[in-house]
């Protein structure tokens, strides 16, 4: 019986011990996505100065930071903050993009959406959203951004902007992109 009692509490002092740590490495991790999030937004201001005034104006916007690479196919990932100005609060997200045609690259890209009205950041935040791609190209040195492509994804919430900042993206491809909520970091 005392083995019994002893299993339980040591069991039960295991789960409350693993639940602290995964709530640190959440907070560790939502804070690391915030900062690349808020780092790619002040890279979209310093390419285009305008962009600080509509992101101001806006119900909302989201911003994110993907890694990719491409040979024939091609994928790209990463993760950023739906922002909700009216309520000043952020959802995590991931983005994950595939394609494939004749290219070649590799590529640390920066998205940013901003919303025209809240039922456009909801619709976003609450559905996700999917994208068809052409074709596109793009380079950067890592120091200096190449170009703040306006349109360059279809997007009809709102204004959406693609900034190369490092790397070279060059071909002719189908493929696509997703965004959707992060379970793991909300």
């Amino acid at each position: 019986m005392k083995r019994r009692k002893m299993l339980i509490v040591s069991t039960a002092l295991t789960a409350l011990l693993a639940t602290g740590a995964y709530a640190q490495d959440k907070a560790k991790h939502q804070a690391e996505v915030k900062a690349k999030a808020m780092h790619a937004l002040q890279d979209f201001y310093k390419a285009d100065p305008k962009i600080k005034d509509a992101v101001s104006k806006a119900p909302g916007y989201a911003v994110f930071t993907t890694y990719g690479l491409s040979f024939g196919l091609g994928g790209a990932g990463g993760k950023g903050i739906a922002h909700d100005s009216k309520a000043k609060k952020d959802t995590y997200m991931s983005i994950a993009q595939a394609s494939a045609g004749l290219q070649v690259g590799a590529s640390d890209t920066r998205y940013l959406f901003i919303f025209k009205d809240a039922k456009a950041m909801a619709d976003f935040v609450d559905n996700g959203w999917d994208a068809s791609v052409g074709a596109g190209a793009g380079a950067g040195t890592g120091k200096d951004e190449a170009n703040v492509k306006a349109g360059a994804i279809a997007f009809t919430g709102g204004n959406a902007y693609v900034l190369t900042k490092a790397g070279l993206q060059a071909g002719v491809a189908l493929g696509g992109s997703k965004v959707w909520k992060d379970k793991d970091l909300n």
